[in-house]
């Protein structure tokens, strides 16, 4: 391991020993800014309220790519006894997120000390809020892609379960879109013994949760993907007592928007049809709308081939399969510009994303490096 990527790993401990959740991410951002001022890059600062964008001009005219990290921990408790396991209590980085920062921050070292070899610009991206924030949506509407016009955009995620240091892509659908919907369902309340005389509003949530599942499997093409989660149902505080109202919330998670459409609208039909049945009404609320990450064809091919003197044929590969229903919020970015969201391994034994035993495995800061080298290179490098 070279000193460089030493320094990053404890970098990379520091962000995971103090752990931030989303639009919270104050100190993470300003030990991000100040770093990558340091380095010399030109630092906004605030973007999406706290994100940071830093960008290297080389001075020569060409293409600007840009690379995204996300800054955002999780509201966990950790179950790790390790030295750099978080200090604040209820907060987690549970995702890797200290990871992806640390990648990148690694990688603009190496990409400035490398300008000279470049032409056109290259834009570094710190994103706040990718847990169920849509920060990536916040710092888009806030400029991120332009001055300069951003032509190219990639990110990457670990990926427990696969070989540590696999770098793998999917072109197309490669990430589930995720839509939260809260139902409110009003009836009749009244007294537990006497049912007849109320509009039971938990009935009908009831009667909702089972019908919805049958969405997916009797009106969903089976060449489709999808899953629907009813996560939360609350009714009534008193056991003598039939409220006069439920309050449920949804998952949904879809591989396109086509998909994401569809089911929309025949789960609030099943909602609709449902309350007509009990004799209740209802509110349908989408609070929350990630769309499903959908790689570019060409950039997919892209990264591919300019990863290949780098890497050997094991640790490269291409799936024709989504490797999760999971979302992520650099699908904004892949709707705005064309790009790639690609994949690293965490190894094969490691702890599942957003669980309290998670740690992001430190030999990828390397790997990831590499692979924004090899497309800084293949885009913007003078000999091409």
């Amino acid at each position: 391991m070279d000193e460089n990527v030493d320094k990053y790993i404890d970098i990379r401990k520091q962000l995971h020993r103090y752990p931030e959740l989303k639009y919270e991410e104050f100190d993470t951002s300003e030990l991000v800014a100040d770093h990558l001022s340091s380095l010399g890059y030109e630092v906004t600062r605030g973007l999406g309220k706290t994100g940071v964008k830093a960008v290297l001009y080389t001075g020569r005219p060409g293409p600007t790519i840009a690379f995204r990290a996300d800054l955002d921990a999780l509201p966990i408790h950790e179950l790790n006894d390790f030295e750099h396991k978080s200090k604040n209590e209820g907060r987690m980085h549970a995702c890797g997120h200290d990871g992806h920062t640390a990648s990148l921050l690694c990688a603009a070292e190496s990409l400035i000390a490398n300008k000279k070899a470049y032409v056109g610009n290259i834009v570094i991206i710190m994103q706040p809020a990718e847990e169920g924030g849509a920060g990536a949506k916040a710092m888009i509407d806030d400029g991120v892609l332009e001055n300069p016009t951003v032509d190219k955009i990639f990110g990457y995620h670990n990926r427990p379960g696969f070989k540590q240091g696999l770098v793998f892509v999917k072109s197309g659908s490669a990430m589930g879109g995720n839509t939260s919907i809260c139902v409110k369902i009003f009836g009749k309340g009244g007294h537990a013994a006497m049912p007849h005389l109320t509009n039971d509003p938990i009935i009908t949530g009831a009667s909702f949760v089972t019908q919805v599942q049958t969405i997916i499997s009797r009106k969903l093409s089976p060449l489709n993907s999808a899953a629907i989660t009813v996560s939360k149902f609350h009714s009534g505080e008193a056991i003598n007592v039939i409220s006069s109202s439920a309050e449920l919330w949804l998952s949904v998670r879809t591989d396109h928007k086509d998909t994401e459409e569809f089911l929309l609208k025949e789960i609030e039909n099943t909602l609709r049809h449902v309350c007509s049945q009990f004799s209740c009404s209802y509110q349908f609320d989408i609070e929350l709308s990630i769309p499903a990450l959908v790689n570019h064809r060409n950039e997919t091919t892209d990264l591919l081939k300019a990863c290949e003197p780098s890497f050997a044929a094991d640790e490269l590969l291409e799936i024709d399969y989504m490797p999760t229903m999971g979302a992520e919020d650099f699908s904004f970015y892949l709707l705005e510009r064309p790009g790639c969201y690609f994949f690293i391994g965490n190894g094969e034994n490691s702890a599942y994303l957003h669980n309290p035993h998670y740690d992001f495995n430190d030999d990828n800061i390397a790997v990831a490096r590499q692979v924004y080298m090899d497309l800084a290179k293949f885009y913007l490098g003078r000999e091409n």
